[in-house]
């Protein structure tokens, strides 16, 4: 069974989160579509011009306090 994927470029880093601030919240482009931006959390190193491949793309993060 092939799972569906998207591309996306992190285009903004917005802060470290999680207990021990080991998760990344980010706000990524799609690759295929210019227009569309969301948040996501990201576990791991991860710096401006990554580009992370989602299983999942229609959830969007919750936004840091």
């Amino acid at each position: 069974m092939e799972q569906q994927v998207k591309l996306a470029r992190v285009i903004k880093i917005l802060g470290r989160t999680g207990n021990t601030g080991n998760v990344t919240q980010v706000r990524v482009e799609f690759l295929d579509d210019k227009d569309r931006s969301i948040v996501r959390n990201v576990k791991g190193p991860v710096r401006m011009g990554d580009i992370l491949t989602l299983l999942e793309w229609e959830r969007e993060a919750r936004r840091l306090r």
